[in-house]
C-alpha cells in the first residue's frame, strides 16, 4: 500500500516537486562549512518527500541508544537557528499544502504526508527517517524501557491492598 501511495504521491499528486526544493535547500546549505549540518538534514528530508509513505522520522538517539552530536546541545542550537531562518516557513508551506489537499477525501494520505513534513522540517537536525516498522521498534523500546523504570520503584513493586 505504501509503493501505491508513493507512486500516487509523485506522478498526479507532484509530491517530487517538494523533494527537488529540499534537494535544492542541500545545494545551497552545501556551499559553506557552516550550513554542512543542515545539507545533511535537508538530504534526508528530500528522500522523505519523495517517498513519505511507510516511513517516520525518530531521533537518532532513541534509534541508536547513544548521544550524538545531533541530538546533544549543538543539535539544539542547529535545530533552533534552522526553525528561525527556514523551520517555520517550510512548515507553513506544508500546512498550506495540507489543507489544500484536505479538501478533497481522496487528498486526505496526502494531506496526511505533508502535515509529517511539516513537523519533519521544524527541527530536523538529529533526526533519522526509517521504515515503519523501525519506527514501531524503537517506540517499543522506549515504552518498555518506561515500564521498566515504573516497575522499579519501590511504590510500584508493592502490592495493591498495602497502598
Amino acid at each position: 500500500m505504501a509503493l501505491l501511495l508513493n507512486i500516487l504521491w509523485n506522478v498526479p499528486g507532484l509530491g517530487f516537486i517538494p523533494a527537488l526544493f529540499w534537494l535544492l535547500a542541500a545545494a545551497i546549505m552545501a556551499l559553506t562549512v557552516i550550513g554542512l549540518p543542515w545539507a545533511r538534514a535537508c538530504l534526508m528530508l528530500a528522500g522523505y518527500s519523495f517517498m513519505p509513505f511507510g516511513r517516520r522520522l525518530v531521533s537518532l538517539e532513541e534509534l541508536t541508544g547513544a548521544p550524538s552530536v545531533g541530538t546533544g546541545p549543538l543539535g539544539t542550537v542547529a535545530n533552533v537557528l534552522w526553525f528561525v531562518l527556514a523551520g517555520i516557513w517550510l512548515c507553513l508551506t506544508h500546512l498550506t499544502a495540507a489543507a489544500a489537499c484536505a479538501v478533497t477525501i481522496i487528498g486526505l494520505p496526502f494531506a496526511w504526508a505533508h502535515l509529517k513534513l511539516a513537523a519533519a522540517s521544524l527541527f530536523p537536525v538529529g533526526k533519522r527517517v526509517v521504515p515503519n516498522d523501525v519506527a514501531d521498534a524503537v517506540e517499543l523500546g522506549q515504552g518498555r524501557l518506561g515500564l521498566d523504570r515504573l516497575r522499579s520503584r519501590p511504590w510500584a513493586s508493592r502490592p495493591r491492598e498495602n497502598r
